[in-house]
């Protein structure tokens, strides 16, 4: 089969920043090619039209058209035809687009089949965050979803909120987000520092970084020698207007716990696994994802982890078993949480063995691709016969 992914961004030097989007079509795209399919990335928004091979996969780099008044008009139409070219040139099968932005509602590609994947579209996100949505993206965004020839949602919560939050009554087909776990092995346990706490990820409100300074500052009074270690890029803050959300923390943290806090900044995935596996237990104390890869990578490296509660959370993980979830604005409990895992050795062994073993059994990357070759092989067919 040969697949494309339509995405506004790709983990590639090439291409600018990538979230969490790029990541999961990466995760999924290695896999499928791994399997013997063809894939091919689709990335607009770009300064250049180039196209690369990057191992086993093509990379098409295409620039928005500039066109005063009509510019995501006419940048869609672009990516309309550069989709039915491909088509016809038989060079793909079908072609995946995330719900972000909705950037295929004005894409009706002739022939070829178009699935979406619900990542979380800013509609979503802005709901969750309980900020205002602009009109035009949710717009496009409904849109785009009441177009797609099939639809995948990466948890039920993300489905049944999207539903709910478009007026629709939309048939998910839920396929997770995966990791190559093979990439996280984990090290051997003396390399873990009993006394770290680990944060990884953007640091942004929306992923309860302004409530982790208040629930440090719990833990410090319990534990004064626990540190607290924040890697990954800085964020704007949109509520505010601060450039920073790191600027914005500092001043959250006790004079006591904001000596014993390390901000790193962004780091290379291999940086990122030194660091989950020196961590005594990760947190992610976030409001609003759809299903959070770093979750899985923590999980897949053995590590016990306190997360939250809201929505996706249960399908990700079960509380007491694989670690705890926790509202992140129940500062007490989450800091109790913490300390508890950090103090108690055996419970933080076993949260992690039991961590592992979910992932390798329902987020493997590879279990994940051929969930998604099943669901491609049905829309393909669905079309070709006009259902």
């Amino acid at each position: 089969m040969k697949i494309a992914f339509l995405t506004p961004e790709y983990p590639h030097p090439e291409l600018g920043s990538a979230g969490g989007i790029g990541t999961s079509i990466k995760n999924l795209a290695e896999s499928l090619t791994d399997l013997g399919h063809s894939v091919r990335i689709l990335v607009y928004g770009q300064k250049s039209e180039t196209n690369w091979q990057e191992g086993d996969i093509t990379i098409q780099s295409i620039k928005n058209v500039k066109v005063k008044g009509v510019s995501w008009y006419a940048t869609r139409k672009k990516l309309k035809r550069i989709i039915d070219d491909l088509f016809e040139a038989k060079e793909i099968d079908i072609v995946e687009v995330p719900d972000w932005t909705g950037i295929s509602s004005f894409i009706q590609p002739k022939k070829c089949p178009l699935v979406m994947r619900l990542n979380g579209s800013d509609t979503y996100f802005c709901h969750l965050d309980k900020r205002p949505v602009k009109f035009w993206n949710k717009y496009h965004e409904k849109r785009a979803l009441q177009k797609a020839d099939g639809h995948i949602a990466v948890s039920q919560f993300t489905a049944n909120k999207t539903n709910k939050l478009f007026g629709t009554q939309i048939q998910f087909t839920i396929i997770p987000n995966g990791i190559n776990v093979k990439k996280f092995q984990a090290t051997t346990a003396n390399e873990a520092d009993e006394n770290t706490i680990l944060y990884f990820g953007t640091l942004i409100r929306k992923k309860g970084l302004l409530e982790l300074p208040l629930i440090f500052n719990k833990i410090i009074t319990k534990r004064p020698q626990t540190k607290l270690v924040l890697l990954g890029r800085d964020a704007k803050d949109i509520q505010t207007g601060s450039a920073s959300t790191w600027q914005l923390m500092q001043p959250l943290f006790s004079e006591e716990a904001l000596k014993q806090v390390r901000y790193l900044g962004g780091a290379p995935y291999d940086e990122v696994r030194q660091h989950i596996a020196a961590a005594g237990v990760c947190v992610f104390p976030t409001f609003a994802e759809a299903l959070p890869v770093s979750w899985l990578e923590a999980m897949a490296m053995k590590k016990a982890i306190v997360a939250s509660v809201i929505g996706w959370g249960p399908e990700v993980m079960e509380t007491n078993k694989e670690g705890f979830l926790v509202h992140p604005q129940d500062h007490d409990s989450y800091a109790n949480a913490i300390v508890e895992v950090l103090d108690n050795k055996e419970q933080n062994r076993n949260f992690g063995e039991k961590a592992f073993e979910k992932v390798k059994a329902v987020f493997d990357n590879q279990l994940i691709a051929e969930k998604s070759l099943q669901f491609y092989k049905g829309i393909i067919e669905s079309k070709h016969n006009g259902i």
